[in-house]
């Protein structure tokens, strides 16, 4: 098994592993991205008020909306490991024929990141669509008992009507498609393929953070270079930080284009694309309109992003680790 390939399946297994850790605050910042009451007066919740909010009204799996495509959604997106270590490989390659120093480059680093997420975007953004559907999608009906229906027996007949009608997968798929047809599975498209630097800027400002402890390491102690999982999880959750600060505002008008479009009401409501929803959203909401769920957002993303570096490290270690067992094994196996 080549080394591109196990950095490429550890880093898929360590972003499923962080998104089931980490999708409660995921849909949280989805709903408050979304929120489009205009009235300035509103208090708004908390991120744990607002858990505790979806919990008491329609009950904790909807924290979990979308999981399902959520996780095939993820599990393509670290390709860019795969991409980054191929590329390195060939850069050790080069080195050993005396051409460079064995490094990619934060130059090289950012391109193989932006281009193998720009195939990734308009691969995978049906479900992305999908997931913010599921996300954005409220019943509180079922679950509020804050707001008690005339009758015990009307109330009853109501809730056993609505229970066997869950929303689905399947319901998010045929509500996109009633809506906008094929196309509508590639709303976002164009903010998202913008976002691609956000991946791209968090695996170059990893990669370098990551070779100059590296090299500070092996100056300091020429026996050891290695890092801790702790160090690794430190240096994901900054890489993370610094590159969703800077894209944050074109995550907010993904969401609100993803999320369902009502054709009635309010017109500053409705977006008939991306220029049209930044406009809109400068005009009646002013720019704080881009930020809304930032901090929600920051807590989830860091943390989804030191657990999956963390985890991918450790996921290479022990893979390693076990080929080389193996191969002892093996040349054991082979002695007379």
């Amino acid at each position: 098994m080549s080394d591109a390939l196990i950095n490429g399946l550890a880093g898929a297994g360590g972003g499923i592993i962080a998104q089931l850790i980490t999708y409660p605050l995921q849909t949280v910042n989805t709903r408050q991205q979304t929120e489009r009451d205009l009235k300035k007066e509103k208090r708004k919740l908390g991120t744990i008020e607002q858990m505790c909010q979806v919990v008491k009204q329609e009950g904790w799996e909807r924290l979990y909306g979308g999981l399902t495509p959520s996780l095939v959604g993820f599990s393509l997106a670290p390709t860019a490991f795969f991409r980054l270590n191929k590329a390195e490989s060939k850069a050790l390659e080069r080195q050993k024929k005396g051409i460079g120093d064995g490094s990619v480059g934060m130059l090289s680093s950012l391109i193989v990141a932006a281009l193998s997420g720009c195939v990734n975007v308009l691969l995978t953004n049906p479900i992305w669509v999908v997931v913010t559907r599921m996300q954005t999608h409220t019943n509180i009906l079922r679950k509020d008992h804050s707001n008690r229906l005339a009758t015990p027996a009307l109330e009853e007949t109501v809730l056993s009507a609505i229970e066997p009608f869950s929303y689905s997968t399947g319901h998010a798929i045929q509500e996109v498609y009633d809506e906008a047809g094929f196309w509508g599975f590639w709303k976002g498209v164009f903010p998202t393929l913008i976002m691609v630097s956000n991946p791209a800027m968090q695996f170059m400002l990893y990669e370098t953070m990551l070779k100059k402890l590296k090299k500070q390491r092996s100056l300091s102690k020429p026996d050891n270079n290695g890092v801790t999982a702790l160090e690794i999880f430190l240096l994901g959750a900054l890489a993370k930080l610094g590159a969703t600060v800077v894209t944050y505002p074109l995550n907010v008008v993904k969401a609100r284009l993803q999320a369902k479009q009502v054709a009635t009401g309010d017109r500053r409501h409705q977006y008939k694309g991306t220029m049209d929803a930044i406009l809109k959203m400068i005009r009646y909401e002013g720019f704080y309109g881009f930020y809304k769920g930032m901090s929600t957002k920051i807590v989830q993303s860091v943390l989804a992003a030191a657990v999956l570096f963390m985890i991918k490290e450790e996921l290479v270690k022990g893979a390693r680790l076990l080929l080389v067992k193996d191969g002892i094994h093996t040349v054991k196996s082979k002695l007379p």
